[in-house]
């Protein structure tokens, strides 16, 4: 089965209540989570969630734990969710 089919509940580093806030957001697949990429997925639960969510995703969507993004790249994610409102 093609992982992007999944629900978005299935992506590596989501818990419960990331994928219930994911999918009351429209988002419901690893697909829809690739599309939107990262930031934008993250700015539509941003005033419900902590930024831990963020690196989740973007970690996941690598197949890779949060906690081993670089600052480097966390600094890149918060810059382009700043630029995307």
């Amino acid at each position: 089965m093609n992982e992007d089919r999944l629900p978005a509940a299935s992506l590596r580093n989501l818990g419960p209540k990331s994928a219930r806030l994911l999918a009351e957001s429209g988002i419901r697949t690893i697909a829809e989570l690739r599309l939107l990429g990262p930031a934008k997925a993250y700015g539509r639960v941003k005033d419900k969630a902590s930024l831990n969510l963020l690196w989740a995703i973007a970690a996941g969507l690598q197949d890779r734990d949060w906690r081993n993004l670089t600052a480097k790249e966390k600094d890149s994610l918060l810059a382009e969710v700043r630029r995307l409102g």
